[in-house]
């Protein structure tokens, strides 16, 4: 595996492409998606470049991964950015050139059924960027969280340091895209709990890898873009979230089970993990309901790492993923969590 390198970064009035490899939902609901454009065309002075498959909920893998390919090739897109996730990209990896894409490296953000491309891009050589989808992010009702634009602009344009912060205010409940009432206004937020830390008392640096936690379950399963050679992943840091479908803390564990009997959760130094969504539309979650199911999320976390790395320093409720603020963490790039000064920072 080629060690993973940062790309070039896009500078104000550079075109930057806005691609569908996971699911074509702007189709489906254009309000948020055609905000998420204006924002970057507007807050952040990028041109976005729309491929054929973006807006289609029937492309196929083939279409996607041409999408990609067309992308990364032009050497006037400077960032490839991901329009929102979705269900079966683990379907476009077997499509994709490697070579064309390890000799054209570019940025890409995206986040949730992203974890696969950017698993696939760590193999590749190409830091990514675990965050910022076009309709979720950017295309947040009212305004953009400020961490989250913050972060995403300095994980955008510059190169270097940046510290994490704790959300100051957060939510995890959205409304729905398909109302217009909706993009009135920002979604109503409460106050921030911090993070909470074990094993805190050493400071570690390493090179990042994860994402959500199931499409990591998917990629044991097919035996795809994980490394045989688990040397790589030594004194890493892990860095995992859970989805909208709310798995539940058995799910949880059973991953982290497998993770651990392949021999691959014991490499990491640190496990950052994120904030976990509590409400869908499927599961309208109570505040008693939500807090209970992140306890149990917890717990899970803990009986997987107690049983095969229980001295891994563990940061829970980190604002990354599919909770709101938004922190941009790099995928395959250095992050450092100090232990003693309760300080994360990621080089962007």
């Amino acid at each position: 595996m080629t060690p993973p390198a940062c790309p070039a970064k896009p500078s104000a009035g550079d075109r930057i492409a806005v691609v569908s490899p996971a699911a074509g939902l702007p189709g489906l609901f254009p309000r948020p998606y055609e905000l998420g454009l204006e924002r970057l065309r507007k807050e952040y002075g990028l041109e976005p470049v729309e491929y054929p498959a973006t807006r289609s909920m029937d492309s196929t893998p083939r279409e996607r991964a041409d999408d990609l390919h067309a992308a990364f090739a032009d050497p006037d897109i400077k960032a490839v950015v991901a329009s929102i996730g979705g269900d079966d990209q683990i379907t476009v990896l077997p499509l994709l050139d490697r070579e064309l894409i390890r000799a054209n490296p570019k940025p890409f953000f995206g986040m949730s059924d992203n974890t696969n491309l950017l698993a696939y891009l760590y193999n590749t050589g190409i830091v990514g960027y675990y965050g910022a989808s076009v309709m979720v992010e950017l295309g947040r009702p009212g305004a953009m969280h400020p961490q989250t634009a913050e972060s995403l602009r300095a994980a955008l344009f510059t190169t270097g340091a940046y510290e994490l912060k704790p959300a100051e205010h957060w939510t995890d409940v959205h409304r729905d895209w398909a109302d217009p009432a909706t993009f009135d206004g920002e979604p109503q937020t409460r106050p921030g709990t911090g993070w909470t830390w074990l094993n805190a008392g050493r400071v570690i640096e390493g090179r990042s890898w994860g994402g959500c936690l199931e499409i990591v379950g998917g990629l044991l399963m097919a035996d795809r873009e994980i490394s045989h050679d688990l040397s790589v992943y030594d004194g890493g840091v892990l860095f995992l979230e859970t989805s909208e479908e709310l798995p539940s803390g058995e799910e949880v564990f059973r991953t982290l089970r497998a993770m651990g009997e392949r021999g691959l959760l014991q490499r990491f130094s640190a496990l950052l993990m994120g904030r976990p969504k509590a409400w869908s539309f499927e599961h309208p979650n109570s505040p008693e309901e939500a807090a209970r199911y992140a306890a149990d999320q917890r717990e899970a976390v803990l009986r997987a790492t107690r049983a095969y790395t229980p001295g891994i320093t563990i940061v829970f409720d980190v604002d990354f993923g599919h909770t709101d603020p938004q922190l941009v963490i790099p995928y395959g790039g250095t992050v450092r969590v100090d232990g003693p000064s309760r300080r994360i920072t990621v080089t962007y």
